[in-house]
């Protein structure tokens, strides 16, 4: 007698099967196909996991789930325990109350593939999890490998937001700690994109800044690089000017900062120096891959090249026209340029 191996199929509400034109299938009969099987497109498929089913069907108690028996020639799928064959007997079919069993490794799941227990989401190895793909626990989002987790891709723990690493995160993309805005490395920030400590603006890099873009520390105005200003832009300490003029070239001018950021050179540089650059998971290297394990949580990571590097990429795509912007600037320092660029103008 040839082996028999067994496992599991499902077939629509009619006990029909998606792969071919056989008809409606009955319980105690044998099914042959006339050639050798080839996975996903010759022969009668089926497959040894009964979670591994549901890759193929939706987890849907209408459908209708049977063990059987494959006696005939068998080839197996490399990436789940999907098997073809050519000869396959449907040996019983199985109570919905059963399929939530068979298709668990856990205890008390409602979904599939799951090897935790109290799981009503799929694939998830931890426990009381609602979502889909967890690996840690009471996690009622998708994606997450830590604990308590709400939101979606989250690696940490506690986070309600998407793609966070860090701990009591609200907001989305934070590596910090107790952040409710978005992109934050910092700590206790509630405004987005800050890397310091305890702002409430966004984009500061320095401490207690009500304002934005701040890399001093106490400011409650814009732009500031000093500290404790209210002003705009300033460089030293207890400013109020809110239009100061530029220095260009470590040089004095004319323009009035406002000006400057109007100007043609900054809108070039927004729309074209860029640093941070998102790389896709199959874009990755291996290295990459190793030096950033969280990878498959977020679906790849954002990869910061240098400030000159930034600078190449921008200059090389751009026209004769826009540099030509940067040449005319007033105070022009082609050495100064190029330290502060890499970029030689000469």
């Amino acid at each position: 007698m040839d082996k028999i191996t067994k496992g599991y199929k499902v077939f629509t509400p009619e006990f029909t099967s998606k792969e071919g034109k056989m008809g409606i299938f009955e319980v105690g009969k044998t099914y042959t196909h006339p050639r050798l099987p080839v996975i996903c497109s010759e022969g009668l498929h089926f497959c040894l996991k009964a979670g591994d089913c549901f890759s193929y069907y939706d987890f849907d108690p209408k459908n209708i789930v049977c063990e059987v028996e494959a006696t005939g020639d068998i080839v197996t799928h490399e990436e789940d325990s999907k098997c073809a064959t050519n000869a396959l007997k449907i040996v019983r079919r199985l109570e919905w109350s059963e399929v939530l069993f068979v298709a668990n490794e856990g205890a008390n799941n409602t979904g599939h593939s799951n090897s935790g227990n109290w799981n009503s989401g799929d694939s998830n190895s931890g426990y009381w999890n609602s979502g889909n793909w967890n690996s840690g626990n009471r996690n009622s989002g998708n994606w997450n490998s830590g604990y308590r987790n709400s939101g979606n891709w989250n690696s940490g723990n506690r986070n309600s937001g998407d793609s966070n690493s860090g701990y009591r995160n609200s907001g989305y993309r934070n590596s910090g700690n107790w952040n409710s805005g978005n992109w934050n490395s910092g700590d206790r920030n509630s405004g987005n994109w800050n890397s310091g400590y305890r702002n409430s603006g966004n984009w500061n890099s320095g401490y207690r800044n009500s304002g934005n873009w701040n890399s001093g520390n106490w400011n409650s105005g814009d732009r500031n690089s000093g500290d404790s200003n209210s002003g705009y832009r300033n460089s030293g300490a207890f400013c109020l000017d809110n239009n100061p003029y530029l220095v260009l070239f470590d040089k004095p001018t004319k323009i009035r900062v406002q000006d400057w950021e109007q100007s043609k050179a900054v809108r070039i540089m927004n729309e074209h120096l860029n640093q941070s650059i998102w790389v896709p998971m199959d874009m990755m290297s291996d290295e990459e891959k190793a030096k950033y394990p969280k990878y498959e949580t977020t679906e790849g990571y954002l990869k910061t090249i240098s400030l000159k590097d930034a600078w190449s990429n921008m200059w090389n795509n751009l026209g004769d026209e826009n540099k030509q912007v940067f040449l005319d600037l007033e105070n022009f320092d082609s050495d100064a340029f190029f330290q502060i660029t890499g970029i030689k103008t000469n």
